[in-house]
């Protein structure tokens, strides 16, 4: 895959109430959908999602939304995510994969797709 990668982790019952957009409660509290690149989604995962096993992870085109990508630190950590202020539009997620956590409760490296 050429394009910028991004990912989104989801929850199973969120991901299942998509129609032809994807809209997760967080976009409508925060006005925005956090997102994470392949070196940050194990680390956010761990911090957010320890002992869900209910995730799926969205690999999203970036060029396909049709909402702003930033790329910020909202949290003030020194580190830049991207973030997408709109909802997605499922055509834009190229895959949506189970994302569950390992036995002990926490999430582990896997493969990116190439």
């Amino acid at each position: 895959m050429s394009f910028v990668k991004i990912y989104h982790i989801a929850t199973e019952p969120d991901w299942e109430r998509r129609s032809d957009v994807y809209a997760p409660d967080g976009w409508r509290r925060e006005g925005f959908v956090h997102c994470s690149t392949d070196e940050q989604v194990v680390r956010v995962a761990n911090h957010l999602f320890a002992g869900r096993h209910d995730l799926v992870l969205l690999l999203i085109d970036p060029a396909r939304l049709g909402a702003l990508v930033v790329w910020e630190d909202t949290a003030g950590a020194g580190e830049d995510f991207p973030h997408v202020y709109g909802p997605i539009e499922t055509a834009a997620v190229v895959t949506a994969e189970p994302f569950p956590c390992g036995s002990d409760g926490t999430f582990d490296w896997w493969a990116p797709p190439s």
